[in-house]
């Protein structure tokens, strides 16, 4: 039986899927079960690393009952995951404790004790990217003033697709783009030690891993590995980037002679452009965003990332599913969201701001605020659940717009991917307020695609990524959704509402803050 499929894997936070691809690029099948997390009282996030494994190696199982002799067929399997977050592991290879999300808000008052002190700037100007509490930089340096136990019983500090990674082939390895972004000088895409040592961290230097490339190396899976996921002892492993640079790259954001942008509507908002050289990238006044490379030799990811897009969403619908349950309607997330388009676009825009701030992260693009919290202000009598829901769509698009203003150039065309950009109202909308064609990314399973692009490039499969995009991105574009000049106009005039409201709002997040700590 001759090898001829690349699996992708895609750990996020809540689904870990396994995706089946031909070497030209087309899917063939897929699994996913559910991933689970904690939250915890003093805003600790946090996930069982064991379990998390054992889901991927039963998602990787369940495979294999999908396609028929899958062990003899893999040429290379790949993994990325959910990004940010600090996952401990001790000599012997055995989480120290669960593995922290970036989700997690318990280095928030360090993140800004930080920002107003001197080292800020200097870190700034080397990674590219501004420090928020999801980071595993700043929850180490929590940890080390608040449970030093931790960092000190560790030998390694991973990210979720590290450990899982470690799991696959025995090797304490991280990417170009987490270890760069966290600890690392964008420019030389390596370790810095003076930004380690910015951090307060150099007593942990130990714990970074070596930095893989997938695009360059891979390691064996192990006999163990190869037990517990079904696949041959010895199958190629390759590290993908982070996550959302691998939707990315599945999405459509790199093209050859093109200025594109890309846009992942998922849990959170991710807002990318690619800056071809070190030099080209710029880097603003307020020390925010990410800088993270590229899987193309010489280009850089720019990103600006706002922590809560769909799970606006997903609360509008469950408060509506519990007002429906107490009158003993039964309805589901699904059921609401079916023809959910139709009403979003019938709702008149502009009638109220709504800040898509619901995480209790707060906010980390364009500005970076672990106390900023959602809001609506303009609501009278006479709005509705649909008005409500539009405000929502139409906060997600004003997030969106404030994250590109933020990175400079206006992209040509945005490529729209993650769960909501299935919504032909939020692309129609999205379209307006950034003034820009919207097209889809085309792959559902972008992230897993991304990882896979990168493994094919990795093994030989194509001799550079341009040829791998040509074959795995043109043919799965979707169609453009060109932006209304009506409704582009409306978005003008909202736009600069909606940053004076933040800016207003920031002295009575902060107050609100303060009075939900006990006495």
């Amino acid at each position: 039986m001759s090898r001829d499929l690349i699996v992708g894997v895609d750990a996020g936070t809540s689904v870990i899927k396994a995706v089946a691809f031909d070497v030209a690029g087309a899917q063939l099948a897929m699994a996913a079960r559910p991933n689970v997390y904690e939250r915890l009282a003093d805003g600790g996030c946090q996930q069982d690393m064991a379990q998390t494994w054992a889901t991927t190696a039963a998602v990787l199982r369940d495979l294999g009952e999908k396609l028929p002799g899958l062990a003899g067929r893999i040429l290379v399997l790949a993994v990325t995951g959910q990004g940010d977050g600090t996952w401990l592991i001790d000599a012997a290879g055995e989480p120290v404790a669960p593995g922290w999300l970036w989700l997690d808000s318990r280095a928030a008052a360090f993140v800004d004790a930080y920002r107003a002190g001197p080292d800020d700037r200097r870190r700034y100007l080397l990674t590219g990217t501004g420090i928020t509490a999801c980071q595993q930089g700043a929850q180490l340096a929590y940890m080390t003033r608040a449970m030093p136990a931790l960092p000190q019983r560790a030998a390694t500090g991973f990210h979720c697709k590290d450990w899982l990674y470690f799991k696959l082939t025995g090797r304490r390895a991280t990417d170009p783009t987490e270890g760069v972004f966290t600890f690392g000088d964008f420019r030389a895409r390596a370790y810095s030690d003076e930004v380690v040592d910015l951090l307060g961290l150099s007593a942990h230097r130990r714990l970074l891993p070596e930095i893989v490339d997938g695009t360059r190396t891979h390691h064996a899976l192990s006999e163990s590995a190869a037990a517990a996921v079904g696949l041959a002892a010895g199958t190629p492993v390759a590290l993908g980037y982070i996550d959302v640079i691998c939707t990315a790259l599945g999405g459509g954001l790199y093209e050859p002679g093109r200025q594109v942008g890309t846009t992942v509507i998922g849990s959170t908002g991710m807002h990318m452009v690619l800056q071809h050289g070190a030099d080209a990238v710029p880097l603003n006044d307020d020390n925010s965003g990410y800088t993270t490379c590229f899987p193309v030799p010489g280009t850089y990811a720019q990103m600006q990332s706002n922590m809560a897009a769909t799970l606006n969403i997903d609360w509008l619908l469950d408060l509506a599913i519990d007002i429906l349950g107490r009158a003993g309607v039964s309805r589901d997330r699904a059921g609401l969201l079916a023809g959910l388009d139709d009403l979003v676009l019938a709702a008149r825009s502009g009638e109220i701001v709504y800040q898509p701030y619901i995480s209790d992260a707060g906010e980390r693009g364009p500005f970076i605020d672990a106390n900023a919290r959602a809001g609506l202000i303009g609501l009278n009598s006479g709005h509705g659940f649909a008005d409500l829901m539009r405000a929502v769509f139409d906060g997600l698009a004003m997030a969106s717009r404030d994250c590109y203003a933020a990175m400079g150039a206006q992209p040509e065309e945005i490529r729209v991917s993650g769960g909501a950009a299935r919504s032909a109202a939020l692309r129609r909308i999205l379209a307006a307020a950034l003034n820009a064609p919207v097209r889809s990314g085309g792959r559902e399973e972008a992230g897993a695609a991304g990882a896979a692009m990168i493994a094919a490039v990795g093994i030989g499969a194509y001799p550079s990524m341009d040829e791998c995009v040509a074959a795995w991105i043109a043919p799965h574009l979707g169609g453009l959704d060109r932006p209304d000049p009506e409704l582009a106009a409306v978005y003008d005039r909202l736009y600069p509402i909606y940053v004076q409201s933040h800016r207003a709002l920031t002295p009575v997040w902060r107050a609100l803050a303060s009075a939900r700590r006990p006495a």
